[in-house]
């Protein structure tokens, strides 16, 4: 029982802040829509909930139509960025709501509001207010309450955006945890792309009201289809390049192989590759050797990241990260070292 998007769009007056969006998300399946502010997903959010109608489109749940559908009768519930916790409930109250809406029996309201707060770990906690409780556990019950009604689909919207980053950390895997658990789709909305990449099955990536790619974690960071996704997503190294047609692709730094299974007609692209496959050292077979100043050696604990410049392209910054190790202590700035860039570590990126 999937849910679908079918040319969806919204507009407020002249304003279109979601042009026509096609989207499938599968029964179970843990799907996060990433973007900036204004990217257009938390519309999307509020267009699947029923908060908002859109302007043209078709919203479908399994085989039923509900775009036209009010919020209260769609089998979902919403999990806010601000909890929505009621200061005057108790846990308990807090998360049996629900329950007591739909006017079952208050034996009924308290067995299930029991095993729910077990499932998310606040069984101790039910004769508090919220106000006698930490963020996590806040999050905790706002969760809590959002499961009791075994809804068909989950909305989370920024939901982690409030707590600090260790407990955020925490609260990614108890979420992804929690959603294999209970076997329920979760739509979940964030701007944070190591969210995305912790939690996902699929994560779609937006930009002015528009998608502009829909993968797995490993597509959107190792292939990213479209310039912005490569900006956004992370650290990529981003080369300007051409390809030739013939199977290579021609940049400052030099001639190179295109990535195997790769469009092959001839175009302007970026080329795209992550910090951490950037190799210091002799090329192995088949990469490009490119040789560089070390401009800047940045310390981060585990990892040491490097800034390079190629003596072939001054102007081009290369960023490596590497595994930090008494070995490389001797790396500082001025240091001339050769980069190796594997074909198949390289992202040919289209050209906005």
């Amino acid at each position: 029982m999937g849910l679908s998007l079918d040319a969806v769009s919204k507009s407020y007056g002249a304003q279109q802040v979601l042009a026509p969006t096609t989207l499938q998300v599968a029964d179970g399946e843990f799907m996060t829509i990433l973007g900036p502010s204004g990217s257009g997903k938390t519309t999307i959010l509020r267009l699947v909930g029923g908060f908002t109608r859109p302007t043209s489109g078709r919203i479908g749940f399994g085989d039923a139509d509900i775009t036209g559908m009010p919020a209260h009768q769609r089998p979902f519930n919403t999990v806010f960025q601000d909890y929505a916790l009621f200061p005057h409930m108790t846990v308990a109250a807090n998360i049996g709501y629900g329950l007591m809406v739909r006017r079952q029996t208050k034996p009924a309201i308290a067995a299930k509001v029991g095993q729910t707060a077990e499932i998310v770990g606040l069984g101790g906690l039910l004769d508090r207010f919220p106000s006698q409780l930490s963020g996590g556990q806040k999050q905790r019950v706002a969760l809590a309450r959002a499961i009791v009604c075994e809804p068909k689909l989950i909305l989370l919207d920024e939901p982690l955006a409030a707590l600090d980053a260790e407990l955020r950390r925490q609260m990614q895997f108890f979420l992804k945890s929690l959603q294999r658990q209970i076997a329920t789709t979760f739509l979940f909305v964030t701007h944070d792309q190591e969210e995305a990449i912790t939690m996902s099955d699929r994560i779609v990536v937006m930009s002015a009201g528009r998608i502009e790619q829909v993968g797995t974690p490993k597509d959107i960071y190792y292939a990213p289809r479209t310039q912005f996704v490569a900006g956004f997503f992370g650290d990529n190294n981003l080369i300007p390049g051409h390809v030739t047609g013939n199977g290579m692709v021609t940049t400052a730094l030099g001639t190179m192989p295109i990535p195997a299974e790769t469009d092959r007609r001839e175009r302007d692209v970026m080329l795209a590759i992550r910090p951490e496959k950037v190799l210091l050292g002799a090329a192995g077979s088949g990469s490009h050797q490119v040789s560089c100043r070390i401009d800047d050696v940045t310390f981060i604990g585990a990892i040491t990241q490097l800034r390079l410049r190629p003596a072939a392209a001054p102007d081009q910054v290369l960023t490596v990260k590497l595994t930090s190790d008494r070995t490389r202590l001797g790396l500082e700035s001025g240091t001339v070292v050769s980069a190796s860039l594997a074909p198949g570590d390289i992202a040919l990126v289209e050209v906005s």
